[in-house]
């Protein structure tokens, strides 16, 4: 089966003052489509940089990241806004809803600058998603409108509506209560399981490790496990001691 992702001897530095800092440190790993993935780790340990680099948020400065098989490394700032705005939805832990618009109108903001998308698809995109997070008739209100929970599901379909293969959530439950938190999480794993939707998470929670079928541990910014989880709800690790490990493991199916 071929990969959705694919990071290949990736490091990613930055210059914090006079200092570079190594953020990410020979990075080796294959996601393949459909996982409910979690990239877990304490603060400052790279699983943010990691997902940032996955989003063609931000480039590495060694090594080849490839979406769908095909290297984004080396594409241009407009080749790769092209490409978040086909295949990859973001979920932020802030929502990152614009004020000013409904929740259609924030849904349906990432479809504007696609030309291949006409008005009556995108409203028809818009109701089907919103129908699907259980918004429908919250259609028109705005986010101070809408409870965390309503304005998470509304960056959810808005994440959705681009019909991306990867969806990349950062501390998606971080500003939700334990009860919201696990109600989202138990939403975007059913829209894993029936759309085929690759989710990759950035998380400390463990609520959302739970959810998760795959695992990947960083810390230092370094891979230091693989987790797999069995039919029976049981995870098995794979540690990482050097880095022939990394290079021969890729997340299994």
């Amino acid at each position: 089966m071929s990969s959705v992702v694919r990071i290949e001897r990736v490091f990613k530095e930055y210059l914090l003052g006079e200092q570079i800092v190594q953020a990410l440190n020979d990075i080796t790993l294959a996601i393949e489509p459909g996982v409910f993935l979690a990239i877990s780790g304490p603060s400052g340990s790279g699983k943010t940089t990691m997902l940032n680099l996955i989003g063609c948020i931000d480039r590495p400065t060694s090594g080849n990241i490839y979406i769908n098989e095909e290297n984004v490394s080396q594409k241009s700032a407009n080749e790769l806004a092209d490409l978040r705005s086909r295949s990859i939805g973001f979920i932020f832990q802030t929502f990152n809803l614009l004020p000013v618009l409904t929740a259609a109108e924030n849904v349906e903001y990432p479809l504007l600058r696609r030309k291949d998308i006409s008005a009556a698809d995108r409203k028809r995109r818009v109701d089907y998603f919103l129908d699907i997070v259980g918004l429908s008739k919250y259609a028109n209100n705005r986010p101070n409108q809408l409870s965390g929970g309503q304005r998470q599901r509304v960056a959810i379909a808005r994440a959705l509506a681009v019909k991306p293969a990867i969806v990349l959530a950062d501390e998606p439950t971080a500003n939700l209560d334990k009860t919201t938190g696990i109600e989202i999480l138990k939403l975007m794993k059913l829209i894993n399981e029936h759309l085929g939707t690759t989710f990759i998470f950035s998380t400390h929670d463990q609520k959302v490790i739970d959810h998760a079928n795959r695992l990947v541990k960083v810390e230092d910014g370094t891979i230091k496990a693989f987790g797999v989880r069995s039919a029976k709800r049981k995870w098995n690790i794979a540690r990482v001691r050097n880095l022939s490990d990394i290079a021969a493991e890729n997340i299994p199916g």
